[in-house]
C-alpha cells in the first residue's frame, strides 16, 4: 500500500471497526480486532519500496508450525521470495510465490 493511513481509514469505515497498530521492528502493520471470534483477522502492511498497489499486491497468509521449516512446503513447488523474518511479538512470516507467480505469506508463532 502506498498510502497506509488512507487504507486504515477506508477499512475502518467499511467494516465499522477500529484497527490496532502492531508494534513490529521492520514493518508498519495495522490489524483488525479478533475479540475471541473464530476466523482470520485482517492485517494491513506498509509495502516496501518498489511494491505498487493493485495487481498482485494483496497477500493471503497461511498458518504453519514453523514458516522457516522445509516441512512448511509439504511437497509443494513454490519459490521463496523472502525467508522467515520476525514481526515482533506476533511471530514470524515468510513470503513465497506459487507456480502461477502469485505471492502468499506463511505465518508462524515460532
Amino acid at each position: 500500500m502506498q498510502d497506509l493511513p488512507r487504507a486504515v481509514r477506508f477499512y475502518e469505515t467499511v467494516f465499522a471497526t477500529k484497527l490496532e497498530q502492531l508494534p513490529t521492528p521492520d514493518l508498519e502493520m495495522w490489524r483488525s480486532p479478533v475479540d475471541g471470534r473464530p476466523g482470520a483477522a485482517g492485517t494491513l502492511i506498509q509495502a516496501p519500496e518498489g511494491v505498487v498497489s493493485g495487481g498482485n499486491s494483496t497477500l493471503v497468509y497461511f498458518g504453519s508450525e514453523d514458516c522457516g521449516s522445509r516441512r512448511a512446503r509439504r511437497g509443494g513447488r513454490w519459490q521463496a521470495v523472502r525467508d522467515k523474518f520476525s514481526i515482533g511479538p506476533y511471530g514470524f512470516v515468510a513470503l513465497a510465490q506459487d507456480p502461477d507467480g502469485n505471492m502468499f505469506g506463511i505465518h508462524s508463532t515460532r
